[in-house]
This record gives structure tokens, C-alpha cells and sequence, in this order.
């Protein structure tokens, strides 16, 4: 669990993220590493944060989904370039899935032309022709003409357990200002870091 300062913290700055007009303040950099240790990283989107952790969604066959099965431990990165001279969050923690009926519910928030593309994309696998997904998305939006569309087996979210959260904010020189919080079982502690 976040302590609640940790939480406060981060949700202050995501709102002030919101206000700056970035256009996306919920990206964040996805750092995974494979059965054979080779890191990946690439940019999703938080859709949550609560004292649990931070929530995001994917297909679970996707190159991080088979990333996330071999090895829970990931890492998470926020940089906001428009607030003060910078900030990045940094979160290090276990990644898990979510109960089938978070992943239900947030799917179907979702617009449907993403949920037809949840079932039409082999993500990450190889695509010969664009035109072969293309015809995915018209088998499925036929198959799905005149019903709702349910969440595949194969998609849902995670939600990333925090045992580091690092707050960085940049300042004039380098001199940046680091705090760093650590979570030893259920106690978080924190330090500053030099930049």
C-alpha cells in the first residue's frame, strides 16, 4: 500500500500535469525485461492510481504481457517537461493482473472501435499486410454488429504494487531535488539523493 503522502503527492502533480496542458500528463514510460533479461520499455497510459498502486491496461499476449509473465518486477516513468523545470516520477514495484471484473469494467468505459481493436490486433506478433488487421476489424465489428462487445480473454490491466517511488525535480545547473521513498515490508521510509 502507498502511503498517503507518497499518494498526495503524486496526485498533486499529475493535477498539476492536467492544468499545464500536456497533452497526455498519463503517459508513462513501461520499463519490462524478458525471460533472457533484455529490458524493453515503451509508453502506455495510467488509467488509476490508488493507495494500491498504478493501474494500466494491454493485451496480456502482447511482447510486455509475455515480458510481464516471465519476471512481475517492472518499472514506471513519468516526465512532465511543462511543470517548473521538469519532473519525473520514478516507480519500481511487482506488476499483477487485476481481477477479471476490474478489467470488465474499465473495457467497457472503453470507445467501441478500441474494444473491436482489442480483438482484431495479434499485438506485437507480425503483420504481413496491413490489410490483414484490416480485415480483423471488419470480422469483428461484424461479429459484434449488434451486441456489446466483451472484453477478450486475452486483455486487461495490471496494476503495478510500488517498493520505490522517487519524485525528481529539476532545477537550473543540474541541481536537481530527489527524493527517494522506499518501502520496507509494510513501512515506507525516504531520503533525499543527490542529482
Amino acid at each position: 500500500m502507498l502511503k498517503p503522502e507518497i499518494l498526495d503527492t503524486f496526485n498533486t502533480l499529475l493535477d498539476q500535469a492536467v492544468a499545464s496542458g500536456d497533452p497526455e500528463p498519463n503517459a508513462m514510460t513501461l520499463s519490462s525485461v524478458d525471460a533472457a533479461g533484455r529490458v524493453s520499455s515503451r509508453i502506455v497510459l495510467l488509467k488509476g492510481a490508488d493507495q494500491r498502486g498504478f493501474r494500466f491496461f494491454t493485451n496480456y499476449e502482447s511482447d510486455k504481457g509475455v515480458q510481464i509473465e516471465a519476471h512481475l518486477q517492472v518499472a514506471l516513468c513519468f516526465h512532465w517537461k511543462r511543470l517548473r523545470e521538469g519532473i519525473q516520477v520514478r516507480v519500481e514495484g511487482l506488476a499483477r493482473k487485476l481481477t477479471a471484473e476490474e478489467s470488465d469494467a474499465y473495457f467497457a468505459s472503453r470507445p467501441r472501435g478500441s474494444q473491436i481493436g482489442a480483438w482484431a490486433s495479434l499485438q506485437s506478433q507480425t503483420l504481413a499486410a496491413r490489410e490483414m488487421f484490416e480485415q480483423r476489424v471488419a470480422h469483428y465489428e461484424q461479429q459484434f454488429a449488434d451486441r456489446e462487445v466483451p472484453r477478450p480473454p486475452h486483455w486487461g490491466g495490471y496494476l503495478v504494487e510500488p517498493d520505490m517511488v522517487e519524485f525528481w525535480y529539476g532545477a537550473n545547473f543540474r541541481l536537481h531535488e530527489r527524493v527517494r521513498w522506499d518501502r520496507h515490508g509494510q513501512t515506507w521510509t525516504h531520503r533525499l539523493l543527490y542529482p
